[in-house]
């Protein structure tokens, strides 16, 4: 017999947390002190085997789509097994944490209240386009950089507000703000039959292939500025090198969309992440190497 159904192992969609590794994986590059490595690891066990599946079985217990969602083509019906386990394998997270300091575990509580509030009815922030889209994109972007960073280092907190630690911090939301809309642009009707506004919903699915298309130029330039003033002419040359085949495949996925919005589906939306998730962490894996 097995600890948990088929269902509840797909909604937790553990593989789809490789996509937010990116922001684990800078946190680490950047450092110039020591990494605490036991720390580092019990962090990103905390993170991506646990916290962030434990949001994704929460959200899907509240949204019980019955369309593709993020990782999940066919996502299986919802059982109450799935809720409960959701909140067990944040509590994991949580006793886990204390072996790193009081203050990941608070910052550990903090991201999973904000991560409920996305789908749960008494406040669904999955309603307001722009707010949900900002929460999203500054605590897992922003956030976990800094609980990251801080976790990893013996360091006080007030180091956090380094220059030389809120530029790259700002970095990883200002990926995410450019990310999140494009994410949703396949599950409109769903969204739209449930009472969600997103913000792919706001713009359209047209304006949100514009938008993203612009936020990802923004993006690229406030990266390769940042390893200009901070790193070195190899790091940035690493950085469009590796991010050439995802703006390769956004304008030839960008331009089909123009001629047939029926192509902004499920799985244009999954090889698009995947690609970004493997070359972003092939950059911060080379990053942590080259800086040790």
């Amino acid at each position: 017999m097995s600890l948990i159904s088929n269902s509840t192992l797909k909604h937790l969609r553990i593989p789809f947390s490789f996509n937010l590794l990116p922001i684990y994986l800078f946190a680490v590059a950047i450092t110039p002190q020591t990494v605490n490595w036991i720390d580092c690891s019990i962090l990103f066990v905390c993170w991506h085997l646990l916290i962030y599946p434990a949001s994704n079985g929460f959200n899907s217990y509240f949204d019980k789509d019955k369309e593709s969602i993020a990782g999940i083509k066919y996502p299986p019906k919802v059982t109450k097994e799935l809720y409960y386990f959701s909140i067990t394998l944040d509590c994991l997270a949580i006793l886990l944490a204390f072996c790193i300091d009081l203050l990941t575990v608070t910052s550990l509580i903090i991201y999973g209240l904000i991560s409920k509030a996305y789908s749960h009815p008494l406040i669904r922030l999955k309603k307001r386009p722009i707010l949900s889209w900002i929460m999203v994109s500054i605590f897992q972007g922003y956030f976990v950089f800094l609980v990251t960073y801080w976790a990893i280092h013996e360091i006080s907190i007030s180091r956090l507000a380094s220059y030389m630690i809120q530029i790259p911090a700002l970095l990883t939301t200002m990926m995410l703000l450019s990310a999140y809309p494009i994410t949703q642009v396949y599950q409109h009707q769903e969204d739209s039959e449930r009472g969600d506004f997103t913000l792919s919903l706001k713009l359209g699915i047209r304006g949100t292939f514009h938008f993203t298309g612009l936020a990802f130029v923004i993006t690229f330039i406030g990266y390769v500025s940042y390893f200009f003033c901070y790193h070195n002419s190899q790091m940035i040359l690493l950085y469009v090198i590796l991010m050439t085949p995802l703006f390769i495949y956004y304008i030839i996925w960008y331009q089909k969309v123009m001629k047939n919005i029926d192509l902004a589906n499920f799985e244009s939306t999954m090889k698009l992440n995947q690609l970004s998730a493997i070359c972003l962490n092939i950059f911060f894996l080379l990053l942590i190497i080259f800086n040790a």
